[in-house]
């Protein structure tokens, strides 16, 4: 059975794993990807999209979403994370082919949904500011979408809190008001956290490996890696790195390799602890409650890794040998 999927990212270097690992497995169908800002600027966002699309013939329309948050300030590219560009080390031609949709993401989101009702899943794996515009724009695309799968957040589970300040991950913090509409609408969502991707590792060795057996696909993940280990290594004390974005697509093409938790969730919008997502799931009656009357959502806490990093490896090298 095949997925098709709107991928909604910020392409910096791991939206490049998850986004080549999207198109080269045969159960989705990768049907667009909606550019939005964080790792980089929308503007180079789109671009390094584009670059994707025509270096590996893509069939993906690119559309090119919100360039900053609902309500909080920016906060700016993570540069010390993908460097200047979004891909590391790996500079992107400043010409490439092709046009991004003239549509906003928001609207091309939810005419996809009308077009194609419960067909379409949303994978989102930066700031969640476009599915926001879209629920604000049509709250009626919650009946339409098959499911919602965001990478973000994190819960506390596996000892995993936060990876920007020491209670919330990067794409809830970069746009808390934003996660907090999006979790809280009445449509299916799967959260792929902190607390399943920091429990699987790209170490140097499977890098390299994927670099020897995935041919230039392979050669080209391990190019843009460079600069992403060298964060590990420096900031994070690990000799390889953590499988955050891959870790949404890994769900979609097989959701048997996560276990879920299920809850309503909410997002600290202000505060020290701005971008903390909770979830409630205890089922006791509250005299004061702000899940309550909220959807229940699901949230990963546990994975099978060895699974997942097989998953992929497998998943690249087929691809790289069908382009041969």
């Amino acid at each position: 059975m095949t997925t098709k999927i709107i991928l909604d990212t910020d392409p910096g270097i791991d939206d490049v794993f998850a986004i080549l690992f999207a198109e080269a497995h045969p159960d989705i169908e990768l049907k667009a990807i909606t550019t939005v800002y964080g790792n980089v600027t929308i503007k180079d966002a789109t671009h390094n999209a584009l670059y994707l699309k025509q270096k590996y013939q893509l069939n993906a329309d690119i559309v090119t979403g919100a360039s900053k948050p609902l309500i909080r300030p920016p906060v700016g590219p993570t540069v010390v994370v993908h460097g200047e560009g979004g891909f590391g080390d790996v500079k992107v031609p400043a010409e490439v082919e092709g046009q991004a949709d003239p549509r906003p993401a928001y609207q091309y989101i939810i005419d996809a949904l009308k077009a194609e009702p419960g067909e379409i899943t949303l994978v989102a794996i930066g700031p969640l500011t476009n599915l926001a515009l879209a629920l604000q724009a049509d709250p009626t695309i919650v009946d339409l979408v098959k499911e919602v799968v965001i990478m973000g957040g994190a819960f506390g589970e596996n000892d995993h809190r936060g990876n920007v300040t020491p209670f919330a991950e990067a794409n809830i913090h970069d746009d808390p008001h934003a996660a907090d509409i999006v979790l809280t609408a009445s449509w299916p969502v799967v959260v792929i956290g902190l607390d399943v991707t920091e429990q699987s590792f790209f170490t140097r060795e499977y890098l390299d490996q994927l670099r020897d057996d995935a041919g230039e696909v392979g050669q080209f993940i391990w190019d843009v890696s460079r600069y992403y280990l060298k964060f590990y290594i420096e900031k994070v004390g690990l000799e390889g790195c953590h499988v955050h974005d891959p870790s949404a697509i890994a769900y979609v093409i097989n959701p048997a390799l996560f276990t879920l938790r299920e809850g309503p969730i909410r997002v600290v919008t202000d505060g020290v602890a701005e971008g903390m997502t909770i979830q409630k799931f205890d089922g006791r009656v509250y005299l004061h409650d702000e899940w309550m009357d909220k959807a229940s959502q699901k949230v990963g806490v546990a994975v099978k890794d060895a699974e997942l990093l097989a998953l992929y490896r497998n998943s690249i090298i087929d691809y790289a040998a069908r382009l041969k």
